[in-house]
């Protein structure tokens, strides 16, 4: 069953405020949420599933309640009057008259529209409400793929349309209900082994299990596309490979990178019963396929020249795949869209810490890789004990006097940059190394020569895309065994990186203000110790300039799961803090 939430049944509807409680909701559908309030964690968790966090100061954070998140909670089996409980039972205030109104109308509108399996080369677009099928077949977007009406509430659509027919809905404000069910795929038999061939045991955990189930929804037409949302560090590997059990399909896994590639390959010989020459590598130093074929978004949207086509799109179609797994959906290549428009057919499985997308384009992913299905609070899961606990920590620091002329007369695009490198940076990590210098340790950066001077200067190896990959996977190697402690990464380390002992990053610069670099640096740490140590996560930022306006935007995030910074002033900590 999907995760749902539950509002406390003793609580009347007919009670509608109470001074003491959190929230304001205002009628254009924004929620003010107090910090400081006793109820706020309780709050925050319960509107979480259906609507988006958009400002977080210090004591009153900013929700938005739209359309989308709106129709997420609602595939994840969330209804209206659910969601609207909710806010009667946190908010300060009486419910502006309207909104409880707007959720229900919205909600509504998911899965008016349905699209079922007509026969091998069509499907069937059905609405039973005549009017509404009358109105959106005079919308330009949708009308173009609507083939020959088949009776008063349906009409053909080709199967190659299914998913840009879905787009154009969704853009009209009327997301279809796709139970048009898929192609089986080629049989492959999988399964999870109890004792990994590593000879350890294995178990998979129950929130796993359970999305996975969420996921296939036992096999029916209305299972087997959808997003997973699960913090870093929570597995989203092994509920891929859940599902791969599950669906008993030849499955294609695409991924972000050579290292990720090489991670899974090492995820699915271990812990099913699958061979090594089961699974395949398609990137861009070997192009094979097989039963499990893992791939790179990067070698998939490669093309020699602009004007032509994407060659390695036919991977797609190489194979009938029952299954296709998208790694880190929140970094799908914009191509990638259009192919998987074209692929409807299969089962998709999308994986992600973040719905947050940075093009905007959460949209597409909720028509053409599925709505979200299972999403599981970083809270929650550090309760556990699933994923470490987490501090994090901003370090806000000056710019030195020689740099702040540089800064004060440079072009504005060039201003992040140089407030990214400030060298006082290096003094603040000299700090960290020397408290931490036991613990694991990364280093992580967006800029090149700051990461080699931080290198140099306190002789730490360092990864950047340039690193041979078979250097890369020893160092790693290394790191894991605890034969090195301490590593410089560039934004090669934001991606599905297997160091689960690593419970410390400094992270001395970032690409201005993505929440999604965010969520994945602080999921290099968030694996369980095996020693019981906490994780550390210290941001190092230059006060007085563009970079400290991008860190608070990436600061939502980490507000969205739960987490707070500390702000800690550099001189302070330079005179107060001595290694320990």
């Amino acid at each position: 069953m999907p995760k749902k939430l539950t509002a406390e049944p003793s609580r009347s509807a007919a009670v509608q405020f109470d001074p003491t409680n959190p929230m304001i909701v205002q009628a254009d559908r924004t929620i003010l949420m107090e910090v400081n309030n006793p109820k706020y964690s309780a709050a925050r968790d319960a509107l979480a599933p259906f609507a988006e966090l958009e400002k977080s100061p210090e004591h009153i954070h900013t929700y938005r309640i739209s359309n989308l998140s709106l129709w997420n909670a609602a595939a994840a089996g969330l209804s209206a009057p659910e969601m609207v409980e909710v806010l009667r039972q946190f908010t300060k205030f009486p419910l502006p008259l309207n909104v409880p109104t707007d959720i229900e109308e919205v909600v509504s509108r998911y899965g008016r529209i349905k699209l079922v399996k007509h026969d091998e080369s069509h499907l069937k677009l059905i609405c039973e409400d005549k009017p509404l099928l009358e109105e959106i077949t005079r919308q330009p977007k949708v009308r173009q793929y609507l083939g020959e009406r088949v009776d008063s509430v349906s009409f053909l659509v080709d199967s190659a349309h299914r998913g840009i027919i879905k787009l154009a809905l969704n853009q009209i404000g009327y997301p279809a209900e796709d139970v048009a069910g898929y192609v089986e795929g080629t049989p492959m038999e999988v399964d999870i082994i109890p004792v990994m061939k590593s000879g350890l045991p294995f178990t998979v955990r129950d929130y796993q299990r359970e999305s996975a189930d969420t996921f296939y929804a036992g096999g029916a037409a209305r299972g087997g596309s959808g997003v997973i949302v699960l913090p870093c560090g929570a597995g989203k590997t092994i509920v891929g490979i859940v599902a791969m059990s599950l669906v008993k399909r030849s499955t294609l896994v695409l991924t972000t990178s050579i290292t990720a590639v090489k991670q899974w390959h090492r995820e699915i010989l271990d812990k099913t019963n699958l061979r090594d020459n089961q699974i395949s590598e398609y990137t861009g130093e070997t192009k094979e396929i097989n039963e499990v074929t893992i791939a790179t978004y990067q070698i998939v949207t490669y093309r020699p020249d602009k004007d032509e086509d994407f060659p390695h799109f036919k991977l797609f179609e190489e194979r009938d795949w029952g299954l296709i797994i998208y790694d880190e959906v929140h970094l799908l290549p914009a191509p990638v869209f259009r192919v998987t428009a074209q692929i409807q057919a299969r089962r998709r499985l999308g994986l992600t810490a973040t719905l947050v997308r940075e093009d905007g384009r959460e949209g597409d992913v909720f028509s053409l890789i599925g709505p979200k299905k299972y999403d599981v609070p970083w809270r929650e899961l550090e309760q556990k004990g699933w994923i470490a606990t987490a501090s994090c920590t901003e370090i806000r620091i000056a710019l030195p006097e020689s740099v702040r002329m540089e800064y004060a007369v440079a072009e504005w695009r060039d201003k992040y940059r140089i407030a990214s490198e400030n060298p006082a940076k290096l003094d603040i990590c000299d700090i960290l190394l020397q408290r931490y210098k036991e613990q694991r340790v990364l280093i992580i950066g967006q800029y090149l020569k700051q990461l080699r001077d931080i290198s140099k200067r306190f002789e730490i190896p360092i990864i950047t895309g340039q690193t041979p990959n078979g250097e890369r996977e020893e160092l790693y190697r290394k790191f894991r065994f605890g034969e090195q402690r301490h590593l410089v990464l560039s934004k090669v380390g934001n991606f599905a990186i297997d160091l689960p002992d690593a419970n410390v990053l400094i992270q001395v610069s970032g690409t201005f203000g993505s929440r999604q670099e965010e969520a994945q640096r602080l999921g290099r740490i968030l694996r369980p110790k095996t020693n019981g140590e906490d994780a550390h996560f210290y941001s190092i930022v230059t006060r007085d300039t563009r970079e400290l306006d991008f860190a608070q935007h990436r600061q939502l995030f980490l507000t969205e799961q739960g987490y707070s910074y500390e702000i800690k002033d550099a001189a302070e900590m330079m005179v107060t803090d001595s290694p320990g």
